[in-house]
């Protein structure tokens, strides 16, 4: 016996049987134990009892290393050692009936305890070896070798998958680091593992409860087994993640205090994993890991992370692993810097976060804070941005306004967002948003006080963009576009607004529209018919689709698609459905307006609570202008008279109608013209920067 195990003293325990092939050559450990580098400590039995009544405990296992009586040969069995309390340890075999087959030939090595980066190798006295099991006598000491560098973790037959040159394998994922990965594959006939090469690449994608949790590409470094089941050790050929386009702006990143944790289920070893986070900003964290405990890889999928402060506030996401680097090492002491991004998450959940970072970062800037409703009434009066005339409409309605903010300053609703810069409990700046079509969101409702208009004014403002950065990433929070609608003749929002349009220069990433501002009577009893060969009836897709290529010859910019008027969003239901969870209302109406059956312009009833807007432009009538050849003042005019009467509108809700110069040519008066700037999400880098620029030179 002491031969035998001291011919295979240079390396660990080579394979484990297997039901499928227990005549398999003998397999590799991922990593195998080089007694004479690696560095070896003596421990006293006290201490390796209490490992094994540990594995007891936690119904594992031993590797048992079993030597050929006459060839040079080694095999590992998996053993269940029973309760020991002194130097008799007692061990059933996993697999009895494979080692049935196998006693006669072979005899007892040594075992080993591995807990994934060192292992026990105990060399005890046999008093026993049989079919059943193993009964040995613990020497006085045992031999602990730090075998790896990073964590070996069995996996509890997790599904994957392998594809190389177009060939799909399927098979389980057995044991895990961040070095390497051990692989069971199954063929399905026809299938031969002849068709695996190993000498290329080859991707391996893994499961979890039927989720894509990673993939990547691996280099073979062994593999062993039978014809029908085969072992692979498989290397990570792991690289930083490019999930998104490199941008010149990014979020703050922010180092907090008390620092939080995350806590989440590890995909691949189901274990529970609790790590300090270094800094967090609203799209994404880091965190650290120590070299020998390392258990994540770029490309990882971690779909339920908890983010801890002080165990008393929790926010949860899913994150992707981008990057691990080494950082530098004090003494013998690294650690693993790794990147997460911030996949998606609940709107609130997103809310929590952002609002924590804002805080941390200006102790002024707020996001959702509960308000005193009669100091933001006092705000919006003493500021100007209700002037008189603005009252003057919205008074009869005041009650409805009221209770329409209440909602949504007070409930926190998933469709609104609203921003304050407040000092000493008073509100200096205030700026809002509500989430007005599917994937586009509304910017409204800027104000400052005077005395604090350019910093406090650009800090909500700045806090928009921090917001957009961090949120339009996320499928939850459906932000494609940015939108809002200002006066030409105003000057901060055009310098903001339309000066960045004209700085970007690109109608693809913002795109300005101008509307004449109107009111039709509506309460007039003057109405004619429409003459024969007009029609007004419900837009179908056919009318989408001409629309769609008017607007793209006519501006090309951003609208169309934005306000849900393309072929696919123009009937969706998703919004309104949200709207009227939260108590809210919420309609639209597409109508097409044809002569001789040639769509000349398409008319769209907007809806939602009396002062959702406070200049009603959530609550409108649109009408969009297609062919102003053959239409003329008084068929629009007639049109909307018909709309308002048949569907019950309020006759001071306000028409907006594009384009502008169709109304001037057919002399349809106008009070006032509103932009409708738009921004694409994807292309806000260049916005960022201007606001920031921006906002750099008003601290100056």
């Amino acid at each position: 016996m002491e031969r035998a195990y001291r011919q295979n003293e240079s390396h660990a325990p080579e394979t484990e049987l297997t039901p499928a092939d227990s005549n398999a050559t003998p397999m590799h450990d991922i990593e195998s134990i080089e007694s004479e580098t690696a560095p070896k400590s003596s421990l006293k039995m006290d201490y390796l009892i209490n490992k094994l009544n540990y594995i007891n405990f936690q119904n594992g296992t031993i590797q048992v290393v079993m030597s050929h009586r006459r060839f040079d040969r080694t095999l590992t069995a998996k053993a269940r050692p029973l309760p020991c309390s002194d130097k008799r340890l007692e061990c059933v075999w996993l697999e009895p009936e494979i080692i049935e087959r196998l006693v006669d030939n072979y005899e007892f090595a040594a075992f080993y305890v591995d807990d994934g980066t060192t292992a026990l190798m105990v060399e005890p006295l046999v008093i026993r070896m049989d079919a059943v099991g193993l009964e040995v006598e613990l020497p006085k000491r045992c031999w602990e070798i730090k075998n790896r560098r990073e964590p070996r973790i069995v996996c509890d037959s997790v599904p994957v998958q392998v594809i190389q040159n177009s060939m799909l394998f399927h098979g389980v994922l057995v044991e895990f680091s961040t070095g390497s990965f051990l692989v069971d594959l199954e063929i399905n006939p026809p299938q031969t593992f002849q068709c695996i090469d190993s000498a290329q690449p080859l991707n391996l994608i893994v499961y979890n409860g039927g989720d894509l949790i990673y993939s990547g590409d691996f280099k073979i470094l062994k593999h062993d087994g039978g014809r029908q089941q085969r072992r692979f050790v498989l290397e990570p050929q792991a690289a930083p993640i490019h999930r998104y386009n490199p941008k010149s702006y990014r979020s703050k990143r922010l180092k907090l205090k008390p620092t939080p944790n995350i806590v989440f289920q590890h995909p691949l070893t189901r274990q529970t994993v609790n790590l300090k986070v270094l800094d967090i900003s609203g799209s994404g964290i880091s965190v650290v890991e120590g070299v020998g405990s390392s258990l994540l890889l770029p490309g990882m999928m971690l779909p339920n992370v908890e983010l801890i402060f002080a165990d008393s506030l929790t926010i949860r996401f899913k994150v992707q692993v981008l990057y691990r680097n080494l950082s530098e090492c004090e003494g013998d002491a690294c650690e693993i810097i790794n990147g997460l991004a911030i996949i998606d998450m609940e709107s609130n959940e997103h809310l929590k976060l952002l609002s924590l970072l804002h805080q941390a970062d200006n102790k002024n800037a707020y996001i959702n804070t509960r308000v005193e409703m009669d100091a933001l009434w006092d705000f919006f009066f003493e500021t100007g941005f209700i002037y008189p005339k603005k009252y003057a409409y919205i008074q009869a309605n005041k009650e409805k306004i009221k209770e329409t903010y209440w909602k949504l300053y007070t409930q926190n609703p998933t469709i609104a967002r609203h921003f304050i810069y407040q000092n000493k409990g008073r509100i200096l700046a205030h700026m809002a948003m509500v989430r007005l079509y599917d994937n586009a969101w509304l910017i409204h409702h800027h104000a400052a006080r005077k005395r604090s208009m350019v910093r406090a004014g650009l800090t909500v403002l700045n806090q928009i963009g921090c917001f957009t950065y961090d949120s339009h990433r996320l499928y939850s929070m459906h932000m494609k576009y940015l939108m809002c609608y200002f006066r030409p003749e105003n000057h901060f929002p055009n310098s903001v607004f339309g000066g960045f349009n004209r700085y970007a220069k690109d109608q693809n990433g913002c795109s300005i529209d101008e509307f004449a501002y109107c009111h039709i009577d509506g309460d007039s009893e003057v109405f004619e018919v429409l003459p024969p060969e007009w029609e007004l009836t419900e837009g179908d897709g056919s009318d989408m689709q001409e629309l769609g290529h008017w607007y793209q010859h006519y501006s090309g910019g951003l609208m169309l698609d934005c306000l849900d008027l393309d072929l696919h969003t123009f009937d969706s239901q998703d919004l309104i459905d949200e709207y009227h969870q939260h108590g809210f209302a919420k309609e639209r109406i597409t109508l097409a307006l044809r002569k001789d059956g040639r769509l000349c312009g398409c008319i769209i009833i907007h809806r939602t609570n009396i002062g959702l807007n406070l200049s009603d432009l959530t609550n409108c009538v649109k009408v969009l202008i297609t062919d102003s050849r053959h239409v003329d003042r008084s068929v629009i005019q007639n049109a909307l008279r018909r709309i308002f009467r048949d569907y019950q509108l309020n006759g001071d809700m306000p028409v907006l109608m594009y384009p502008v110069e169709a109304v001037e040519k057919l002399n349809i008066p106008m009070e006032k013209k509103y932009c409708l700037w738009i921004l694409n999400t994807r292309y806000s880098d260049k916005y960022f920067k201007f606001i920031d620029r921006m906002f750099r030179l008003a601290k100056q």
